[in-house]
């Protein structure tokens, strides 16, 4: 009797479970989160295909860089103008702001305070109060506090109250002394005003080499991943260095910080400061998704040289500049992007130095200024001879020990000549000039988001 009730219970569970999976037996794979791409803030979707890159008339110049080949990439979101002196400044306030927070937390738990006194308590550590601690949090304080080089790596900042600036109203001296520490010495003000010690304002982030990794697989997880450490304040002082017996002290004082000018593109940025910039942008959202329960987004990232063109060009094979030319006028004798005309009448084009970022006509794919006005960041390394040797599928050539990086599109000060599509030049990655910024682009997730499928 006991086997027959057993047996019966067996088969009512089997058919349970065959009723809940509701595969039949089937392999349906596992089932995931509905997904549907989002177009990033600010970002153009750029479809993949197919073009001639390369110099497609004459190379006036004489260079030989850039013979023509037929290149193919893949889909990708990219800025629709440079990045601009606001948004940059964003990454530059968050960073100056973890750091201080940072300090705030770190002697607030070195002198036992805690938040309620109103003082430097209120920007303890968001664990300082064990009681408050989630399961994991707690075990993890009590498995990993005091690791690092500061000892206090993973704690959580409290990110519910502002931070204060007015001396006036600094909430105690401990505060008062956090704040010292990252402005420059007293005996160096200025007009009666202390000035940040922008040396200071450091973004540390973490990468991990995968062409590395994919070269030697033998190597261990911690040997492929890198830690790098990058001052993130523009170099203002550009502005002077880059021009001889020129007078252009007030876009040294004022282009970067003053808001007549936060729609220009940020420039006195490295090569360096722009991947470390991306990184953040690539952390900033990610945070949020986390925060909503939404899957991570693909890392934004400088567009490889491939793409730039591709981008540039805007769907025009064989076109000399981004509206396709071959004059920089139109027919109504305008110029059409802001560059060194006529000898160097830097006015003629409607601007001295930079202009906004979105001037000017957007190219087909809806991208401001891919020529003239700044000169971008990509991602390679220049080699004269890259073209020959690079892949024709998603090429892309940075040499970790070549320090010339390529820039495109030629800036405000250029002749015509480096605002061509095809035009190549190069800048080493940690030099910063007062007509180099750059764009982000991010992967876009599928590849069904081409330009010419429909014709093959």
């Amino acid at each position: 009797m006991n086997i027959k009730k057993f047996a019966l219970l067996t088969a009512v569970l089997a058919l349970l479970v065959s009723c809940s999976s509701g595969d039949r037996g089937e392999l349906v794979g596992v089932k995931g989160k509905k997904w549907h791409p989002e177009k990033p803030y600010g970002m153009a979707l750029v479809p993949g295909g197919a073009f001639i890159m390369g110099k497609s008339d004459d190379d006036l110049a004489g260079v030989q860089d850039a013979p023509t080949k037929t290149v193919t990439v893949r889909a990708f979101y990219m800025d629709e103008t440079e990045i601009t002196n606001s948004e940059y400044r964003e990454f530059v306030y968050w960073v100056r702001d973890s750091i201080l927070r940072t300090k705030l937390a770190i002697l607030a738990d070195e002198i036992g305070e805690t938040p309620g006194n109103g003082g430097i308590g209120e920007f303890a550590f968001n664990d300082a109060d064990p009681e408050n601690m989630s399961v994991y949090e707690k075990y993890m304080y009590d498995n990993y506090s005091g690791l690092g080089p500061t000892g206090y790596e993973g704690r959580k900042l409290n990110h519910d109250v502002d931070l204060i600036f007015d001396t006036a109203d600094y909430p105690d001296e401990y505060y008062a002394e956090v704040m010292d520490t990252m402005y420059l010495p007293i005996e160096e003000s200025y007009n009666g005003q202390r000035t940040w010690d922008v040396k200071k304002f450091k973004f540390q982030y973490k990468y991990m080499d995968i062409q590395k990794a994919a070269k030697d697989r033998n190597l261990r997880r911690r040997d492929v991943i890198i830690t790098d450490e990058v001052e993130v304040y523009p170099d203002t002082t550009a502005w002077i260095r880059d021009f001889s017996y020129s007078y252009n002290e007030p876009m040294h004082n004022d282009y970067f910080w003053h808001d007549a000018y936060g729609d220009y593109p940020v420039v006195g940025v490295s090569w360096k400061q722009a991947n470390a910039f991306c990184q953040w942008r690539t952390l900033k959202k990610n945070s949020y998704q986390k925060s909503k329960g939404r899957q991570y987004v693909n890392k934004f990232r400088l567009p490889s040289e491939a793409e730039w063109e591709y981008a540039a060009r805007g769907g025009l094979q064989g076109a000399t500049y981004p509206w396709g030319g071959p004059y920089a006028k139109n027919d109504r004798g305008c110029f059409m992007a802001n560059f060194k005309p006529l000898r160097g009448d830097y006015a003629a084009d409607q601007a001295l130095y930079t202009v906004e970022a979105d001037a000017y006509e957007p190219n087909d794919f809806d991208l401001y200024n891919m020529a003239g006005n700044v000169s971008e960041w990509v991602h390679g390394s220049y080699d004269p001879g890259s073209y020959e040797y690079s892949a024709s599928f998603n090429p892309t050539v940075n040499d970790p020990d070549n320090e010339r990086k390529v820039v495109r599109g030629g800036s405000w000060k250029d002749v015509a000549y480096f605002l061509q599509v095809s035009s190549r030049d190069y800048e080493y990655a940690d030099s910063a000039r007062s007509y180099i910024g750059f764009r982000t682009v991010q992967d876009y997730m599928g590849t069904e988001v081409t330009k010419n499928a429909a014709t093959n």
